[in-house]
């Protein structure tokens, strides 16, 4: 009785600010309105969202979030790998400074690179101190991408480091022994067992890299539209909410196809991993 009601607060809080907007944005979605006010049931929104000029913008947004995450898994890897062989004194603190970045707000640290990004800002300073020509980095693709990348970079670090730096060393050990070099013990070892980090990293980077809107509308002043750019349009400048709810309601199915493969394909269980001593 008492687990009952200890829950009832969580309970209330899915349900009013879960399950309610999602059945809001669900028949929005669903209805059209028409001239005299009424609501007509209709998959007409559904059938917009495939227009040729939406799904140049759908691939867009897949295109620079696959960019993105391919991005941080190339970078990631190889910095969560090395926190994960430091000495426990200098891992900690290590691992905080890419801590510490998270606990400042969103929109301030994307600012930030307006900051550097910018006309007269610290990068084409530094150009004009050397003697070179200023060049323009904000405002273009390559600074959305940039954006991305340092916001999300952390989310593909920190579970990738935890699970290496979890990882039964007497395994590695093991494949030493039995003759295997770095190489080996890297490719049939550790980069098997890292594999759940590495998919919770991909799917934590992916899923906010496709539906952000705030990093284009800074980096590129809002002339580069990304799905979460169109979501945001329909619902505060068209005033399209039915339509907005369509194309919401796709993203979120994208999303959760996305958070499926991922759990099927991690797996903590060696076998399943693919770990071949021998």
């Amino acid at each position: 009785m008492l687990k009952k009601l200890a829950s009832g607060p969580y309970l209330i809080w899915i349900v009013l600010f879960i399950v309610v907007p999602i059945l809001m944005v669900g028949f929005f979605s669903l209805v059209q309105e028409g001239p005299d006010g009424t609501l007509t049931f209709t998959t007409a929104n559904f059938q917009r969202v495939f227009d040729p000029i939406y799904v140049g913008v759908w691939w867009r947004s897949i295109k620079i979030a696959l960019e993105a995450t391919l991005i941080c898994l190339i970078l990631g890897y190889p910095t969560a790998f090395i926190l994960s062989k430091m000495k426990k004194r200098i891992q900690t603190f290590a691992v905080m400074l890419f801590i510490v970045p998270m606990w400042m707000n969103f929109l301030l640290r994307t600012y930030a690179w307006m900051t550097i990004l910018g006309k007269n800002g610290i990068l084409n300073q530094l150009l004009a101190l050397v003697g070179l020509p200023q060049m323009t980095f904000l405002y273009s693709e390559g600074a959305v991408l940039l954006g991305m990348v340092y916001n999300f970079l952390p989310f593909m670090v920190l579970p990738i480091y935890t699970v290496l730096a979890k990882m039964d060393r007497n395994l590695i050990e093991a494949a030493e022994d039995l003759g295997g070099n770095r190489r080996i013990v890297f490719t049939k070892v550790i980069l098997p067992l890292s594999l759940p980090g590495v998919i919770s990293g991909v799917s934590m980077v992916f899923m906010p890299a496709v539906s952000t809107f705030v990093i284009s509308n800074l980096l590129y002043g809002g002339q580069y539209m990304l799905i979460g750019n169109l979501i945001e349009q329909q619902f505060l400048t068209v005033g399209d909410w039915h339509f907005g709810s369509a194309i919401a309601i796709i993203l979120m199915i994208i999303i959760l196809i996305t958070m499926a493969v991922m759990n099927r394909a991690s797996g903590n269980d060696p076998e399943e991993s693919g770990v071949n001593l021998w």
